[in-house]
């Protein structure tokens, strides 16, 4: 991924590249930021998108560096700038929460991904969630695991930690048609059923039930 406007990629390897326009690398940006916030569970990581971003933002504090002083165009795209900024900063602010909340079982979804499957974790992302399960892991046999009795020492993260709740229920709009929906039922007494998502329709409903479609970019949460 590349914002256009940018340097030619290399592309000896024959490998085509999705270029992007300035207002859709924003826009790709915005919705990470809105799904990663009101999803309960940690989604996918968005690096090329991240780099693509910081990589605008130096592009546009060099134009502006350029600009006349005085102009009125430099003081809408300084804030444009921090507008951006706060949206990236958020992202990834919100990432480092969900990390901080689910640390073993986003460690333990990690460990089980199967080969060729996009990881949720970035590489710093990765080290951070290691070394707070660590530092957690230090705390608890210092404060109060090693005045315990031998045989209640170890404590089971993953079964101490609570899981994402992805039972929860969100906003979405959808983005793109969607037909057969399988929807759990709410009490024993309801039977499963589908529904069709008709593109730009907003729904209320059970987070599971549309996550693959929330990793797909069918559905936008809001």
């Amino acid at each position: 991924m590349a914002a256009a406007g940018g340097e030619e990629p290399d592309s000896d390897d024959g490998s085509e590249e999705l270029v992007l326009t300035p207002l859709q690398l924003i826009r790709s940006l915005e919705q990470a930021w809105l799904n990663e916030k009101f999803a309960p569970e940690l989604l996918e990581c968005k690096p090329e998108i991240i780099e693509c971003v910081v990589e605008q933002l130096d592009h546009m504090e060099a134009n502006l560096k350029r600009a006349k002083k005085g102009d009125l165009k430099v003081s809408i795209h300084r804030m444009e700038i921090e507008r951006i900024r706060y949206v990236l900063s958020s992202y990834l602010r919100c990432r480092l929460m969900k990390i901080e909340k689910f640390f073993p079982h986003v460690l333990e979804k990690e460990k089980s991904r199967a080969k060729g499957e996009p990881s949720i974790l970035s590489p710093e992302e990765f080290a951070f969630a290691k070394e707070y399960m660590a530092n957690t892991e230090t705390y608890l046999k210092n404060v109060a695991l090693k005045h315990m009795p031998p045989n209640l020492q170890k404590v089971a993260l993953l079964k101490s930690v609570p899981k994402p709740n992805l039972d929860s229920f969100v906003f979405l709009r959808v983005l793109k048609r969607q037909e057969n929906i399988l929807v759990e039922p709410e009490t024993d007494e309801q039977r499963e059923y589908t529904i069709d998502l008709e593109e730009g329709s907003q729904h209320l409903i059970r987070y599971k039930t549309i996550a693959p479609l929330v990793a797909s970019g069918a559905v936008q949460l809001i």
